[in-house]
């Protein structure tokens, strides 16, 4: 069956996309990284990049992604998933370039990759998942962590006199000129798994107007570190997570 075949609505079925490996995924039951994982596999299968595509992943939860994507992979340092990926397109114009990173990475140890690649304007993806909190390290505080939020390191709530604000690092990044595509999606419900995956799509789809850097937030949860059943974890970053990082698009071409 050729893709074209495979994409029409009549053939489309539930399985498992071929962009990803057999190997089973080391997430926590309930996290949203495998979820994020095959949307990103589905755009790619869909579009026939395949054999175009370059991942790059840096040190956090996602520190095996290139365990589970059947594309070509590059494992960079804590923060430099940015720095790696301008060098990598530079290098392979013609190749779909994404970063894969978390908030401690993409916000707090690469803030300053994360910036200038984005000011820059590099031809890149950027996908940033955002769970409040350092995922594998122990559940530290991250610059995105919620006011309030109790962590390892602010085990009584996190507070503006002793840890500062939350870093909305999205709404910083859609500031910039280099930018050209911004959104925060979720994928807690179906209906924010669809919207994700159309944003991702059109965040691939943008590399080829070489217009910059196209970023997509998503909000995800850590059961694991929050504490929680992944049920009430989803109850609970709704209630909580998207009053403060609110979805939807912060950068289009028309906004």
């Amino acid at each position: 069956m050729t893709r074209e075949e495979i994409i029409k609505p009549e053939n489309l079925v539930y399985r498992r996309t071929p962009v990803l490996t057999d190997n089973i995924m080391h997430y926590c039951p309930g996290c949203g990284h495998g979820t994020i994982h095959r949307l990103i596999a589905e755009v790619i299968e869909e579009m026939g990049i395949q054999d175009k595509t370059i991942g790059i992943s840096p040190v956090g939860c996602s520190v095996l992604a290139y365990n589970y994507f059947d594309v070509d992979f590059v494992e960079a340092a804590h923060g430099r998933a940015p720095a790696c990926g301008t060098a990598i397109k530079r290098l392979n114009p013609d190749k779909y370039v994404f970063t894969y990173q978390g908030d401690g990475d993409l916000a707090a140890i690469g803030t300053a990759e994360t910036i200038h690649a984005c000011n820059r304007g590099e031809n890149i993806t950027m996908i940033f998942v955002n769970n409040a909190i350092y995922g594998m390290t122990g559940g530290q505080m991250a610059p995105t962590t919620l006011l309030g939020m109790k962590t390892a390191t602010c085990p009584y709530g996190r507070t503006v006199e002793a840890n500062g604000y939350p870093l909305k690092i999205t709404e910083l990044i859609a500031q910039l000129p280099g930018t050209y595509y911004v959104t925060r999606q979720a994928v807690f419900t179906p209906a924010h798994v669809r919207k994700c995956k159309k944003a991702i799509r059109q965040a691939f789809e943008n590399q080829k107007l070489k217009k910059g850097v196209s970023f997509v937030e998503v909000v995800s949860n850590c059961n694991s570190n929050w504490k929680m059943p992944a049920t009430k974890a989803n109850q609970w970053l709704e209630e909580n997570m998207l009053p403060f990082y609110p979805l939807g698009d912060l950068k289009t071409p028309e906004k």
